[in-house]
């Protein structure tokens, strides 16, 4: 057991609520904090001071100079298992190229599966390791990875197997999703529906065996899979026991309500959803993740963040790190900026990015910072947790823990 502090601030996002529009000023803020961790979990969270003296036999953590702490942030979404980049696709598309105009010169979400597919096992454990350090260096804890770029049994297998080995070699929670339904690929020969007929007779029951993940996902979109055939799949997929979560509404409006009819953990990018499908969305318990780097890699508008959290949605932030449509990777950049754009209170985005997207994971030990929980946390130097967001970004995290255990 053991005493960390003192911390200037202790930002706990503690009673905040799961749904809905969130002020400022239901922070709850413990000054001059500090916090007993005990075998891996919070035990208490208080003045530092205070703590001491009770404690008078427990090891004592120094936390030099002024530094607030908040939750470990968690990262919902994201595609950093991959080979190659698409630095071209960004070029043309700055370019005033289209989508298909790009695709059709040998760009899109096909060349990043070449790439995958001919980089080595070793090649791709180094670059996605690599990723997650970075990830960790941001102060985020917990990441959601996806398949996706193998599209093939070989493949998707082998991209899962990586982010298991690299589960082995991260103090990072890692959360695997297999996203074998990302696009139809070139050298299948046989319609969607055949397809996703393979994955689920010939991909999932590999994955479950195993265990190499629990999560399946689908990309509902003209350019990929259509809503009926999509709903038929993930229907079908829940039938083998995986959560499922949806690509939804990222070009064409629709799917975010097939995303809550089928019993979805998430409706993930939402750019294009519409009024009343936010109503549908704020009813249900399906969380609307918002992907900022993907609205600021492609020139698109933003996820409704704003209308969803007052209709009473559950909005978690993610990054969508890619190499397509969102090459940046740092979620308090783009967190930041989101917040800018679709006039989002502090409490509403630090919320996005570390309960509410542990609820889109199905995780409910992470995210805030109270007894019980996993000891996960950030600090920053700096006397006010409000200037992490007001730097968008250009803050370092100071210190990352893990199981109370400092990490970076």
């Amino acid at each position: 057991m053991k005493l960390i502090g003192p911390f200037k601030q202790i930002v706990t996002l503690a009673n905040l609520p799961l749904r809905g529009k969130l002020s400022d000023e239901q922070i709850e803020i413990i000054v001059d904090g500090g916090i007993v961790v005990n075998d891996g979990k919070i035990q208490e969270i208080g003045n530092f001071n205070t703590l001491k003296s009770e404690n008078q036999n427990i090891e004592i953590q120094t936390i030099e100079g002024e530094q607030i702490v908040l939750p470990g942030f968690v990262d919902a979404h994201t595609h950093i298992c991959f080979g190659g980049n698409r630095a071209n696709d960004f070029a043309m598309r700055n370019a005033g190229k289209t989508y298909l105009e790009i695709a059709e010169s040998g760009g899109g979400i096909w060349s990043s599966v070449q790439h995958t597919r001919n980089a080595s096992e070793e090649e791709l454990l180094k670059t996605l390791l690599e990723r997650i350090d970075f990830l960790i260096s941001l102060g985020i804890t917990t990441i959601e990875i996806k398949s996706g770029y193998g599209l093939d049994v070989e493949n998707e297998l082998k991209m899962l197997r990586i982010i298991k080995k690299a589960q082995n070699q991260t103090k990072a929670k890692l959360v695997p999703t297999c996203l074998s339904a990302h696009l139809k690929p070139r050298d299948f020969e046989g319609s969607n529906a055949e397809y996703l007929n393979y994955i689920l007779t010939e991909i999932l029951p590999k994955v479950k065996e195993e265990e190499l993940a629990q999560r399946v996902d689908i990309f509902i979109e003209k350019s990929a899979f259509q809503p009926e055939e999509s709903k038929d799949f993930l229907l079908k997929t829940k039938d083998l026991g995986f959560g499922i979560t949806v690509h939804a509404d990222q070009f064409t409006p629709g799917s975010s309500r097939i995303a809550v009819e089928v019993g979805a953990k998430s409706a993930d990018h939402l750019e294009a959803t519409v009024d009343e499908d936010i109503e549908f969305l704020a009813q249900s318990d399906t969380v609307a993740t918002a992907l900022p780097g993907a609205s600021l890699g492609l020139g698109e508008k933003f996820t409704p963040a704003r209308k969803l959290l007052d209709a009473g949605a559950i909005v978690a932030i993610a990054s969508d790190w890619n190499p397509g449509s969102a090459p940046m990777g740092n979620l308090i950049t783009q967190a930041s900026i989101l917040a800018t754009f679709e006039k989002l209170t502090t409490a509403e985005v630090l919320a996005g990015m570390t309960f509410r997207a542990a609820y889109a994971l199905g995780l409910e030990d992470i995210g805030k910072l109270e007894s019980g929980k996993k000891a996960d946390f950030v600090t920053f130097k700096t006397d006010n947790f409000q200037n992490v967001l007001y730097n968008q970004g250009s803050l370092n995290a100071e210190h990352v823990y893990i199981d109370g255990i400092q990490i970076h």
